[in-house]
């Protein structure tokens, strides 16, 4: 399906609604949407939000089944945080490239070039890769995770820039990274991101660590995908550059029209994964048209410990995301976590 596709007609839009508010009451279900997704999508969902923050969401309701619209690795941290809900992948067709660059026999193989370093995975990875490592991460507090191991060098997968950023502010830590990356992140170009700043000089540039160097070097701000959203909300700026996937500055767009908000290389900066997902495939999840997610036990339980040791990690008050940290000076980017 087109990623400019024509949207459902109206009549169309209210019975796949009502079907599915028939099927997530019958059914004691919890919707979940990442920011990423179509507007259409991100509506309707009980929670919407990042990967992980909305796994923890949906882990503290008393749902019986998870429908996650996004893609094949947050459905599988939903199930980790959630064993006893049934999960699905709203369409299970949608899958992630960076965390597919990485597979658990490359990682052992990458291990054993470095024997007794620790691996930090980001939550970008499938739960056979995240068994096999020792810590995850997310953008928002991946420096904080990888200071609290206290080593003098670890392996990080799969994203080769987030762990440039890390490296950037722990330069006494040897960071390993391995080559992946988000493609839809690499397509925000640098020269498109500086004429929107000639054009909007009082716009202020929030962009995420998965972007390449250069595009980081000329941020206000950098963060997470909740970061940039919480930033855009309580910063006094009333123009905004969001360099991210553009399902972010759309749901901005939609919650403060009171500002403006820009993505650079608007048409590029599409996930084509994050945009497989409609209200048809909600509905086809609901009825049990998709196989619910599966773990394995031996995989389940390492990959498990891995998201725990992560979230005992003390997040520092700079990170914090207090409203403090935003509107920054310009000339100082800072990361927040959520």
């Amino acid at each position: 399906m087109s990623l400019f596709s024509p949207p459902l007609k109206p009549s169309r839009k209210a019975e796949l609604l009502q079907e599915i508010a028939r099927l997530k009451h019958e059914q004691n279900a919890v919707i979940l949407a990442h920011v990423y997704e179509r507007l259409e999508v991100q509506d309707f969902a009980d929670f919407r939000g990042d990967s992980l923050g909305l796994s923890r969401q949906a882990a503290a309701t008393e749902a019986d089944s998870i429908v996650f619209c996004g893609v094949h690795f947050m459905a599988e941290t939903a199930k980790l945080l959630s064993p006893q809900k049934t999960v699905y992948l709203a369409n299970p067709h949608a899958g992630c490239p960076m965390a597919d660059m990485i597979t658990a026999e490359q990682l052992r193989s990458f291990k054993a070039e470095y024997p007794d370093v620790p691996v930090v995975a980001y939550v970008n990875t499938s739960a056979d890769v995240k068994a096999e490592s020792d810590i995850c991460c997310t953008s928002a507090n991946a420096v904080d995770v990888v200071r609290s191991l206290n080593v003098d060098k670890v392996l990080f997968v799969p994203d080769k820039h987030l762990g440039a950023y890390v490296q950037s502010k722990l330069p006494d830590v040897e960071i390993v990274c391995w080559d992946g990356f988000c493609p839809t992140h690499l397509r925000i170009d640098l020269d498109d991101l500086k004429t929107l700043q000639a054009k909007h000089p009082n716009a202020l540039t929030l962009v995420h660590p998965e972007c390449d160097e250069p595009v980081k070097d000329v941020a206000d701000y950098i963060g997470s995908t909740t970061g940039i959203l919480e930033q855009a909300n309580v910063c006094h700026a009333h123009e905004f550059i969001i360099c991210t996937e553009d399902g972010v500055a759309q749901r901005l767009i939609q919650d403060f029209p009171q500002k403006s908000f820009y993505t650079p290389s608007r048409q590029q900066a599409l996930c084509p994964n994050m945009k497989m997902t409609r209200l048809e495939n909600v509905a086809k999840a609901l009825r049990g048209e998709v196989e619910e997610i599966q773990i394995p036990a031996d995989v389940f339980e390492k990959a498990r410990l891995t998201l725990d040791r992560m979230l005992a990690v003390p997040i520092t008050e700079a990170e914090a995301g207090q409203g403090s940290a935003a509107c920054r000076c310009k000339t100082t980017p800072i990361l927040v976590s959520v």
